[in-house]
């Protein structure tokens, strides 16, 4: 994994909104792909423009462990600049990518600046708007894997965040989730309350450094 910025994160990790309107342009390699990440910040945004180093944790945790991803039918939720999502569907996974209507036109911009020369492997990623607890019936159970890269960060959306997991994982899907274990945020009850209310979680990896956890989940029987 590389990237041409700085290792240092230069905007705080918390959940801040920034005041001004700009962007920046990072290239990653991620999984053997380089992909051309375009966030913007702005006061609309949030937390949706940054590429979170989560995000970066998932992506080689995948391809450290050789989860298989092409063919596989994949959706992200809260997909902010789209990365994670956007290399899987580079490596032929076909990808559905959610987030809250503001982050939209980011991750259709991205989508397009990053269709490889070839065209994509396999359909090219949708963009479609989901709101946790809200919309998640309107979208299909029949998914391989569901992918989150720091998205516990609000303790109110997480008994939202779960119905929608349980809902997507209903027909066996596997779901990846990382995140940066901020105690101000009580992320680490909902990995060790809510999210086992309805589903068997695995702790696959940790990363002392960067205090960054990857959670395997799968949904219990009966939910």
């Amino acid at each position: 994994m590389s990237h041409t910025e700085d290792e240092d994160d230069p905007f705080p990790v918390d959940d801040c909104l920034f005041t001004e309107t700009f962007s920046l342009e990072s290239v990653y390699t991620l999984m053997g792909e380089e992909v051309k990440i375009r966030q913007l910040f702005g006061a609309d945004l949030g937390v949706a423009a940054p590429v979170w180093e989560a995000a970066l944790h998932l992506c080689r945790y995948l391809e450290d462990q050789s989860v298989e991803l092409r063919g596989k039918r994949l959706i992200e939720l809260g997909a902010g600049t789209g990365v994670v999502g956007i290399v899987a569907a580079r490596l032929g996974a076909e990808v559905t990518l959610t987030d809250l209507p503001l982050a939209l036109p980011q991750l259709d911009a991205n989508v397009s600046a990053n269709k490889p020369s070839s065209g994509w492997p396999s359909l090219p990623p949708t963009v479609l708007p989901l709101s946790w607890g809200e919309d998640h019936m309107n979208f299909s159970s029949d998914w391989d894997l569901v992918l989150c890269a720091d998205i516990i960060y609000l303790p109110e959306t997480y008994l939202p965040l779960v119905e929608t997991l349980a809902h997507l994982c209903g027909k066996g899907a596997t779901a990846y989730l990382s995140s940066k274990m901020r105690d101000e945020h009580e992320t680490a009850a909902f990995y060790e309350k809510h999210l086992p209310s309805r589903f068997n979680v695995e702790l696959v990896h940790r990363d002392d450094k960067q205090n960054n956890n990857i959670y395997r989940a799968s949904l219990r029987t009966g939910q």
